[in-house]
């Protein structure tokens, strides 16, 4: 998201955390990226595994738990809040950023690959996400908004998440489960393929191999990452290089598949520590 005016940046400090959520292990796609282009900064990511998958929740409930969460980031003096979730994105962003109140910078994982896609060479884009996020037409809106002469297919895929959150990667019944949403008459003759979850790059190998890389599939978390560390840089907000990057990891639940992907992207030594944002 672009800077908004409201931000209070002279009170924000280099040496402050950012702060990462989604519902899952989705998250942690995003949160390698930034782990990746920004390596000296200190992250806080935070799972509701808990109450996964949001894509099935209504969006009074999916409000919710992003308020709760933001709040709970907030706490720990983020100097940046990515809602590194599409179905919090698509449903819940005005409340987030209310939570916020400008005390921070909010990113999202929606509008800046909408912007990407719809000023790169693309006509026919396919989108599938959870039926939370296809439902509020979000992606369509927001790409033929900067450029209304490309074709929008969004397609609901609400089996991939419980996949991913069961360990099902590189498992036959996952593969079977693409291939019948992939064949859909909605995705013929796209050009290009937008992962609407921030879970679904963690099945980007299989994605590519159905379409026998004939179709290009938009790397968001990529996308993502570069534009907070585009806004940082702009703001000073940058830590020093010589910093050595802490990791706090925060679960609703935690989950042995969570456990896995986490070290994977992380290292083993990383720690995950159970936090109850229900109670009062």
């Amino acid at each position: 998201m672009k800077k908004s005016k409201t931000y209070d940046t002279k009170s924000l400090s280099a040496k402050q955390p950012i702060g990462i959520f989604d519902s899952g292990v989705g998250g942690l796609t995003v949160a390698k990226e930034i782990k990746k282009v920004m390596p000296h900064e200190d992250i806080i990511y935070f799972g509701d595994t808990k109450h996964l998958p949001y894509g099935e929740k209504s969006k009074e409930a999916i409000i919710g738990y992003c308020k709760q969460i933001t709040r709970f980031l907030m706490g720990q003096n983020c100097k940046a809040i990515v809602v590194a979730c599409n179905t919090a994105t698509a449903n819940a962003l005005k409340e987030i950023s209310e939570e916020i109140h400008g005390q921070a910078f909010l990113f999202d994982v929606i509008h800046p690959v909408a912007e990407k896609v719809a000023f790169s060479l693309h006509q026919n884009i396919g989108v599938i996400a959870t039926k939370a996020t296809v439902g509020t037409g979000l992606y369509k809106k927001t790409i033929r908004k900067h450029n209304k002469f490309l074709q929008v297919h969004e397609l609901a895929t609400p089996l991939l998440v419980p996949a991913i959150e069961e360990g099902f990667i590189y498992h036959p019944i996952t593969k079977a489960i693409l291939a019948n949403y992939l064949s859909d008459k909605k995705l013929n003759h796209i050009d290009t393929l937008i992962l609407g979850c921030t879970h679904y790059p963690l099945l980007t190998k299989e994605i590519k191999q159905y379409y026998e890389d004939k179709v290009n599939v938009i790397d968001s978390p990529a996308i993502v990452a570069n534009q907070v560390k585009f806004i940082l840089e702009q703001n000073q907000l940058l830590n020093d290089k010589n910093h050595l990057p802490e990791y706090k990891f925060y679960l609703s639940d935690i989950t042995k598949n969570f456990q896995k992907i986490s070290k994977k992207f992380f290292g083993n030594k990383i720690s995950l520590e159970l936090k109850n944002l229900d109670k009062k």
